[in-house]
């Protein structure tokens, strides 16, 4: 049986001001440190659809790069116009110095 976590990488990669970016499962995702925690959305702006693994990063938001949409990195909601839909959010975790997904659905 398949593990349901997927080592995507050492944790050192992971910064507060800057996503890190990968792929699980086909799915590209942006893992970003907030204080103690890490967190992981979608690698696309629920808006237009722009990638967010060159976006800023501040107070525990992603900022998209094209029209400047903020997005909570907690739950993924869409927090300022013109993005109106959450980003789809992923379950991660440091373990051993390495960041685990968990396998989406």
């Amino acid at each position: 049986m398949a593990s349901d976590w997927i080592d995507i990488g050492g944790s050192e990669a992971v910064h507060e001001t800057a996503p890190f970016s990968a792929e699980v499962d086909g799915f590209p995702i942006v893992v970003v440190r907030c204080g103690a925690k890490i967190y992981a959305v979608e690698d696309r702006c629920s808006h237009d659809g722009e990638a967010l693994g060159e976006a800023e990063v501040e107070s525990c938001q992603i900022i998209c790069p094209r029209h400047g949409a903020h997005f909570c990195l907690r739950t993924g909601e869409a927090l300022t116009p013109p993005a109106y839909e959450p980003l789809r959010t992923f379950n991660v975790r440091e373990e051993n110095g390495r960041v685990l997904v968990e396998r989406p659905a």
